[in-house]
């Protein structure tokens, strides 16, 4: 496999390794945030920003420990037959799972950032220009030109109303990890087709 390629896997992975380790943690604030919501409603009041905090602790505890888990391979699979196979076989399994994956992810990720771009104000009908202009925005009239840009933002409906754009955006984040991720797996997989293990 050429070195554009393999330095490509050994980048994602190392990235993804990182970013899923950090995720891995979160558990730990969640546990946090559970345990201070027992507590608030047993001997307090009940506090009004547990529910969604803990809401958006698991979004992003799942969402940046999925390219995590594609690379570690421990997605769910049905091995009633894969086990026996040999490895081209698995190979070819796998490179037409990962496309499918690639498939769902990015039509995941055309729904997420329309949906962050609603959340921040664009009503429009092509989110990815409105952010590709606010990107632009940035860089030519600092951040009180994208201030100028942003609509209304998007509040949850509940009581404590926070903003909705950062798990949002946390999940645009995720999905393409995890899009980068499944396109070194079909790397992987082409280099076992090949004989070649990455």
């Amino acid at each position: 496999m050429p070195r554009v390629i393999t330095g490509y896997i050994r980048g994602v992975d190392a990235m993804n390794r990182f970013i899923g380790r950090i995720a891995m943690y979160l558990i730990f604030v969640l546990v946090g945030v559970l345990l201070w919501s027992s507590i608030s409603k047993t001997f307090f009041y009940p506090s009004i920003w547990t529910l969604e905090t803990a809401q958006f602790v698991m979004v992003a505890y799942y969402i940046l420990g999925g390219p995590y888990s594609i690379q570690m391979g421990s997605n769910v699979r049905m091995d009633l037959f894969y086990g026996g196979w040999s490895t081209k076989t698995k190979a070819w399994i796998d490179a037409f799972t990962v496309l499918f994956l690639m498939f769902y992810l990015g039509v995941l990720l055309y729904g997420a950032v329309g949906s962050t771009a609603y959340s921040i104000g664009y009503f429009g009908v092509e989110p990815f220009s409105f952010f590709w202009d606010l990107f632009l925005t940035l860089f030519t009239d600092g951040v009180s030109g994208v201030q100028e840009k942003l609509g209304y933002l998007e509040r949850s409906p509940t009581a404590w109303r926070p903003y909705l754009w950062p798990v949002k955006t946390l999940l645009c984040i995720g999905v393409i990890l995890m899009l980068l991720q499944s396109l070194a797996e079909l790397f992987r997989d082409i280099g076992r087709l090949r004989g070649v293990d990455l």
